[in-house]
């Protein structure tokens, strides 16, 4: 069942590559479940009575996705991991419109040893975490992806892998190697 809907969505998606307009249609019922789930993952490390909804992340990702022109939609890793991007960019935008003090020693808590990153629940958190993540994007765009791809849309190891068109080792390595930095950078 799963691999038929993955291959389902990707013929949806190379169906919008060949410019059928109705493939943004067909798709929404396919994803929007998976999009809804990586958004309550991302909105449970937020604090109580954030103003942002899960549902209201996904409603503006996917307005996001579908105003995307010039993507050449390989599968449904790249998808996910292209909705991913476009979710922290959301939840940036959404934090600095919310934010009125400066970051100062807010920390972020993260441990190397946990798969998910979780952040304070402050919007300076989710600010400084955009901050490091570009730093990281200077020094390795690959490693700054992987993280992305894990953090905001809840990607695996094989997904990223998938979307990236590297292997599972590298992911590994490279997840680890990110961690490490993360972790010094975001206790200093």
């Amino acid at each position: 069942m799963i691999e038929q809907t993955s291959s389902e969505i990707t013929q949806i998606l190379q169906d919008w590559n060949e410019g059928n307009e109705d493939a943004k249609e067909r798709l929404m019922p396919f994803v929007y479940d998976e999009l809804k789930r990586q958004a309550r993952l991302l909105m449970s490390r937020e604090r109580k009575g954030h103003t942002l909804q899960p549902t209201a992340l996904v409603h503006e990702a996917f307005i996001q996705i579908s105003k995307q022109s010039g993507i050449d939609w390989k599968n449904r890793s790249h998808f996910y991991g292209i909705a991913s991007h476009l979710m922290r960019q959301i939840l940036v935008q959404h934090a600095r419109s919310r934010s009125t003090a400066k970051r100062g020693s807010n920390q972020i808590h993260f441990s190397i040893d946990e798969v998910q990153l979780p952040v304070e629940q402050r919007a300076e958190s989710i600010l400084a975490l955009d901050e490091v993540l570009t730093r990281l994007a200077d020094f390795s765009e690959e490693q700054s992806k992987i993280v992305e791809m894990r953090f905001f849309g809840g990607l695996s190891n094989e997904e990223i892998a998938d979307a990236l068109d590297i292997s599972v080792r590298s992911v590994i390595r490279k997840w680890g190697a990110a961690r490490l930095w993360l972790y010094r950078e975001l206790n200093k």
